[in-house]
């Protein structure tokens, strides 16, 4: 296998998920930027070229490995191994900081087929291991660009790319206009736009020779503010008490690229009027009057489509939990902006403020 050429031209994710045949890259190879999605796309598409299907790949954590066994694992075969090593380090950024020199190194002592990728954030062009691996490995950019004509560039290979995708995996033609149509309606996300393709294929009328005919009318029929539909109903079954369903519309939210931190003020911008309805119920019984549901309700900002379905979730939630909900809220908030402010770490805030929310939960009357 022979050592990839160095490259006049910078190369795309894109570049590699958007042709039959990725290159067949040896020696090391870096994926660039903060796009997840397009990192693991690209580094299955570049293993899978090496390797063969399945991917033959040795995978570890940046933040634990060790060079030695790194090492190890691309330069000593053993004696019942067919073929090269592909390794592949996740979150590479610390393993590169700590063994920049050893990487230079490895550079020149990489059998020929050999693979080594390295999937970073950050990737400043001007070190010398980034100049190296520039003339004799791959450098592949898996983000989006902050601004400037590369926007434009980035975006044109998103459409490209979304077009291989509606045909190569669901079978389905995505019509140009309709690719624009999508952009329109979503945020240029890799991962979001290729579940949608795949959702708009399954509804799309096929053609007499099956294919699946995705237009910018179904596009528009039927995406954009699906999310944020969904974000409601997720945020009425936790209200209900439903967690069970709450959490399945979570899983599913986040599976399409919704962030924790964007569904938490959606939560609360709900569930505080619960509980500022609770004071004003309060309020209304010091004074001695009868207080009313309905009119706490309104008092609280409920819209009044919603006041019927408000007025049972209020039942639900209880008056000691609706009480306390302003305070559990804002811890919430805190820890999502402090020490839970990793994707899974955030979700697991917003399961927890759901199953406090449940019927199973809810305190004795």
């Amino acid at each position: 296998m022979a050592k990839t050429a160095a490259k006049s031209k910078p190369l795309t994710a894109f570049d590699i998920l958007s042709v039959a045949e990725p290159p067949r890259a040896a020696g090391m190879c870096v994926l660039a930027g903060d796009d997840g999605f397009l990192a693991h796309e690209a580094c299955r598409a570049l293993a899978t070229a090496a390797a063969g299907e399945g991917w033959g790949a040795d995978t570890r954590d940046g933040r634990s490995a060790e060079y030695r066994d790194i090492h190890d694992l691309l330069c000593e075969r053993s004696l019942f191994a067919e073929g090269g090593s592909v390794v592949v380090i996740e979150d590479a950024d610390p393993f590169v900081k700590a063994y920049r020199e050893q990487l230079e190194a490895l550079l020149d002592k990489l059998p020929d087929d050999a693979l080594l990728i390295l999937q970073v954030s950050s990737w400043p062009g001007n070190t010398r291991l980034a100049k190296a691996v520039a003339e004799r490995g791959l450098t592949v950019t898996c983000s989006r660009p902050d601004k400037g004509a590369g926007m434009a560039a980035f975006d044109k290979q998103l459409k490209d790319w979304l077009v291989v995708v509606a045909q190569r995996d669901y079978a389905a033609e995505l019509a140009r206009p309709a690719a624009d149509a999508l952009l329109e309606q979503l945020p240029p996300d890799a991962g979001l736009l290729s579940q949608e393709v795949g959702r708009l294929a399954l509804l799309a009328e096929k053609n007499a020779a099956g294919t699946a005919q995705i237009d910018a009318k179904l596009v528009r029929e039927h995406v954009g503010g699906w999310r944020a539909r969904k974000t409601w109903d997720m945020i009425d079954a936790a209200a209900a008490g439903r967690a069970a369903d709450a959490l399945a519309q979570l899983d599913r939210l986040l599976a399409a690229g919704e962030e924790p931190h964007a569904i938490l003020p959606q939560m609360a911008s709900t569930l505080r009027k619960f509980a500022v309805a609770v004071e004003v119920f309060k309020e209304t019984e010091r004074r001695g009057q009868r207080p009313s549901l309905r009119f706490a309700l309104e008092a609280a900002g409920v819209m009044a489509f919603k006041l019927n379905d408000a007025e049972q979730q209020l039942r639900q939630i209880g008056r000691g939990r609706a009480a306390g909900l302003l305070p559990r809220l804002l811890a919430a908030d805190l820890s999502l902006k402090d020490y839970n402010s990793g994707k899974d770490s955030a979700r697991r805030v917003i399961e927890t403020l759901i199953v406090e929310l449940s019927q199973e939960a809810a305190p004795a009357r």
